[in-house]
């Protein structure tokens, strides 16, 4: 085993209380963050399945003829925003209308049809967003046979005003655990160091270089945030399987979600130990 590794596992044996603390402390840092994770993901999802119901519809004039409907058809499908585009005639959306009960009566006593066909066109994931849809929305408008165009501006963007609240909250609010948890590695990290100025002295007297005095340390810093990362990771899951089972439905992080929990701790512990170990070896 080399020197290195074998140091640094002997430092956790030497000092395990420390050493359970630290990963302890780090867990609890990066699980937070990992709620915060789980539930901006869970927002994310719901907010993209209201996204998927966005759509446009196109009221046209009773003059309109079938020529100009089949070129105005073709020519929004091709926008690169729509995914589809269907023609709906008044026959359709009468029929549509009857099966809402709040119109079934209303218009169980009309002798005409007053309802107007329509184009309703859907979005292409990704181009949901207000600005996309306003512009699909403003080429509509442009025929002269249309008469409105309908697509639920105002809940639109209170939908991605909250999406953007959520994000945002869940940076801010994770990079202050992250913070916290960098903290927590820095000040382990240099308590050992402290334990061990002697040592490291004494090796710094007989010649070894400032690289291989940091190895160790750095490789307790590494190993101290992976253990807190994986324990983070797991601590997430087992909050996800109790909402998942006993409150409500929700999904779980996809696994780069993971991944990353258990590398930015052990990243953290990389960093905060180098930046300990470099302090107390320009402090001697």
């Amino acid at each position: 085993m080399p020197y290195s590794l074998r140091e640094a596992l002997t430092a956790f044996r030497r000092s395990p209380l420390l050493a359970f603390l630290s990963v302890l402390l780090i867990a609890f840092s990066l699980f937070v963050i990992g709620l915060f994770g789980l539930t901006a993901w869970n927002i994310d999802q719901a907010i993209e399945k209201v996204e998927e119901k966005v759509e446009i519809v196109a009221y046209l004039d009773d003059a309109a003829t079938p020529a100009q409907v089949a070129l105005a058809e073709q020519e929004v499908a091709a926008l690169p925003a729509v995914a589809e585009v269907r023609y709906v005639n008044k026959i359709e959306a009468l029929a549509t209308a009857m099966g809402m009960e709040e119109f079934r009566e209303v218009n169980a006593d009309l002798e005409n049809n007053p309802l107007p066909a329509s184009l309703e066109v859907r979005l292409t994931p990704g181009n949901r967003t207000p600005s996309a849809v306003k512009g699909v929305a403003d080429r509509l408008e442009a025929y002269e046979f249309v008469e409105e165009v309908g697509y639920g501006r105002d809940w639109l963007e209170k939908i991605f005003l909250i999406r953007r609240i959520a994000g945002g909250t869940a940076i801010v609010i994770g990079a202050a655990f992250a913070l916290v948890a960098a903290i927590i590695i820095a000040t382990a990290v240099r308590i050992a160091v402290f334990a061990r100025r002697e040592e490291i002295s004494i090796m710094r007297l007989v010649g070894a270089t400032d690289g291989f005095v940091q190895r160790p340390f750095l490789l307790e810093g590494v190993l101290t945030g992976l253990l807190g990362g994986v324990l983070a990771a797991g601590l997430t899951y087992a909050t996800y399987r109790f909402i998942n089972d006993t409150i409500f439905v929700i999904e779980w992080l996809p696994a780069e979600w993971i991944a990353l929990v258990v590398l930015i701790g052990t990243l953290f512990g990389f960093l905060s130990s180098m930046v300990a170990v470099r302090r107390h070896l320009e402090a001697v």
